[in-house]
């Protein structure tokens, strides 16, 4: 089985996030044709691109996190007794 394809999280983040921008405007120039109980859906979007935009700048600093704590792994020696434990298997 191959490994999974890497993708660019930031391009895939933006692309969501413009997406919901783009269902908010049409549901802020369509608000006086929804009923007014469903004008509620108005903010589905609001959150979706609100969220979109934290995401923007949230998963690069995960990313950098995760590389340092990966790097911080790497360069640490073994706790003893884990490299004993991985040949058995």
């Amino acid at each position: 089985m191959p490994p999974p394809l890497e993708g660019d999280d930031r391009l895939i983040t933006a692309v969501i996030t413009a997406g919901w921008l783009v269902a908010l405007i049409v549901l802020l120039i369509m608000r006086d044709h929804l009923p007014a109980a469903d004008r509620w859906w108005i903010w589905v979007p609001a959150f979706g691109t609100a969220l979109g935009i934290f995401g923007l700048v949230y998963v690069p600093h995960l990313k950098r996190s995760r590389d340092r704590a990966a790097a911080r792994r790497r360069a640490a020696p073994p706790p003893p007794g884990r490299a004993a434990a991985g040949r058995q298997s």
